[in-house]
C-alpha cells in the first residue's frame, strides 16, 4: 500500500490488490480517495492490461472527481502468453464475464468497498463481458460504460441488459459503430451512443482520450452518486 496524490487531486491509498477466484488468482490496482463517491471497475481482458497508458489516464481522471477505481486483469500472465499463439481467450467472453462477477462478488463485500455504488468499464471483448455480468450481477453494477466495446458479444445478454450503459465509439471505426447502433436497438434499459468524429478504436487522436475519460466520469457521476443517494 502506498500514498499517492496527483496535481489538483485529494491524496489516496494505491494497493497492490489479490483476488482469488476459484480457479485462479487476478491482480488488480485499487485507489482510494480520500472520501470517495463510488467505486469504477476496469476490466481488461485478453490483449490487454491493467498497466496500459490509456486506462490509467481516465482512471486518473475518475480520481479527480473522487471515484475510487480498481484496474483488474481477468486474464493471467500465463494465458497472456498463451493467447498470444491462439488468440482463443480474446474472444471468450463467457470466461471474462464469470471472473468479472468474481471480483464484484470480491468488491462487495470488502470493507473498504462494500459501502460504494459501483461501475464497470471496459472496452473490446471485455466490454461484452461488462454486459453479461452487469445482467448477473444487477444489484451491484449501477452503471456501465463500453469504449469500442464488442458488444454484439454479449450475445442474449443485451435484452435483459436495464444497467445504464454508455457506448463510446469512435466514428472511424464503422464495424463498430454499426454493431453498437444494432446492440442499442436490443436493450430494453437506459442505454446511449457517443460517436467521436474520425476516431479509430484505439481513440488516439488530439483531445480524443480527454473525451473519453469527460464522458465516462459524467455518466458515473450521474448514476453512481443517484445511487449513493438513494442507498
Amino acid at each position: 500500500m502506498r500514498l499517492t496524490s496527483h496535481p489538483g487531486h485529494d491524496v489516496g491509498l494505491t494497493s497492490d490488490i489479490r483476488i482469488p477466484l476459484a480457479d485462479v488468482e487476478l491482480a488488480g490496482d485499487l485507489f482510494l480517495p480520500a472520501h470517495p463517491i463510488g467505486l469504477v471497475i476496469f476490466a481488461h481482458g485478453a490483449g490487454s492490461s491493467r498497466h496500459s497508458a490509456r486506462t490509467r489516464y481516465v482512471a486518473e481522471h475518475l480520481h479527480g472527481a473522487r471515484f475510487a477505481t480498481l484496474l483488474v486483469d481477468l486474464v493471467v500472465p500465463e494465458e497472456h502468453a498463451l493467447d498470444a499463439e491462439t488468440a482463443h481467450l480474446q474472444f471468450d467472453v463467457a470466461l471474462l464475464a464469470e471472473r468479472l462477477v468474481g471480483v464484484l462478488d470480491w468488491a462487495i463485500v470488502d470493507r473498504r468497498l462494500r459501502t460504494l455504488p459501483i461501475g464497470c468499464t471496459a472496452s473490446n471483448t471485455a466490454g461484452a463481458a461488462t454486459v453479461v455480468a452487469a445482467v448477473r450481477r444487477p444489484a451491484a453494477v449501477r452503471a456501465v460504460v463500453s469504449r469500442g466495446g464488442r458488444l454484439e458479444l454479449a450475445g442474449r445478454s443485451l435484452r435483459s441488459l436495464r444497467t445504464p450503459t454508455l457506448l463510446i465509439v469512435g466514428g472511424a471505426d464503422l464495424a463498430t459503430v454499426r454493431t453498437n447502433v444494432e446492440a442499442m436497438g436490443k436493450v430494453p434499459g437506459v442505454v446511449q451512443l457517443e460517436v467521436l468524429p474520425r476516431e479509430t478504436r484505439a481513440f488516439d487522436g488530439p483531445g480524443a482520450l480527454e473525451q473519453v475519460a469527460r464522458l465516462s466520469a459524467e455518466w458515473f457521476e450521474e448514476h453512481l452518486t443517484g445511487a449513493l443517494q438513494v442507498a
